[in-house]
Parts: structure tokens; C-alpha cells; sequence
């Protein structure tokens, strides 16, 4: 199980998740470009030393990171087709994460396995990137069974 973040753009965004797949113990893999200089003090901040204990993977573009990318690769989108609870994860996947403001690009969403979606309240637009990622990779880690011991 692992999270993409896909040209992630807010340094704080990136801090927390890296936080919460060090917690979870799952690896990272970047997207560039980003949006903001990986030393960033706030992606420090918000990662805090946790961001020291997580693999992570820098892929130039796109392309290098399909060239990479084992198992499936679920998309995590506010459009997703499929809701959360209804999907059925396996240990291999990789959860990808939009950009904050634009999601993916079409041909990034066609090239993805499945697309789900965090059912919410109605009328709003969408998660938090790190409160969904944290969400769903909480439940993927729960149905293979591969949620921390400690």
C-alpha cells in the first residue's frame, strides 16, 4: 500500500501527509513538479520530525512515476464513480491524490484503476487533501488488514 501525491502544490498539505504515512507506515511517492521547494519550512513544520521515517520516492513527471507504479492505482477524487465504503482494496495499491486546486488531468484519470469517492454532506465541494488521504488510507490499510500494530 502506498500514497502518490500527484504535483501536490501546498507545502502543509505535504507535511501533514507525510506525517500520517509515517504513522501509518506506508511509503510516499512525489509527483513533480511541485508547487513550492521541497525544504520549505512549512512542509517541515507540519511534517514535523515524523517525515524523517517515511520512504519516499521523487519522480520527475507523470510518465517516470507509471514506469514505477506497481499494482493498481486508485484514484481519489470528489468525482469518483465509487464510493469508499464499496470498494474493495488490495494489499498492492497505490492511493493517488490530486493536486489541491485541479485534481488530475484527464488522461492521469483514465490511466487509474478506479476512482472513489469519500461520501460527505451535500452541497460541499470536497476534503482537505490530508484529512482524505487519511481517511481512505485508514480504510484501505483496515480491509487488507495491514493497519500498524503499535
Amino acid at each position: 500500500m502506498r500514497i502518490a501525491l500527484y504535483q501536490p502544490e501546498i507545502a502543509g498539505n505535504v507535511g501533514a501527509i507525510l506525517r500520517l504515512a509515517a504513522c501509518l507506515d506506508v511509503p510516499v511517492d512525489i509527483i513533480d513538479p511541485c508547487g513550492f521547494a521541497f525544504s520549505d519550512k512549512k512542509l517541515r513544520r507540519s511534517g514535523m520530525d515524523y517525515a524523517e521515517r517515511v520512504v519516499i520516492a521523487r519522480h520527475t513527471d507523470w510518465s517516470a512515476f507509471r514506469s514505477a507504479a506497481p499494482g493498481r492505482l486508485i484514484l481519489m477524487s470528489s468525482k469518483g464513480s465509487v464510493p469508499l465504503e464499496s470498494f474493495r482494496f488490495s494489499p498492492g495499491d497505490t492511493l493517488l491524490m490530486g493536486q489541491e486546486s485541479a485534481g488530475v488531468p484527464d488522461d492521469v484519470r483514465a490511466q487509474c484503476d478506479a476512482a472513489i469517492r469519500i461520501p460527505m454532506a451535500a452541497g460541499l465541494r470536497s476534503f482537505n487533501i490530508s484529512v482524505a488521504t487519511g481517511i481512505a488510507m485508514f480504510e484501505a490499510l483496515r480491509q487488507t488488514g495491514s493497519l500498524p500494530k503499535g
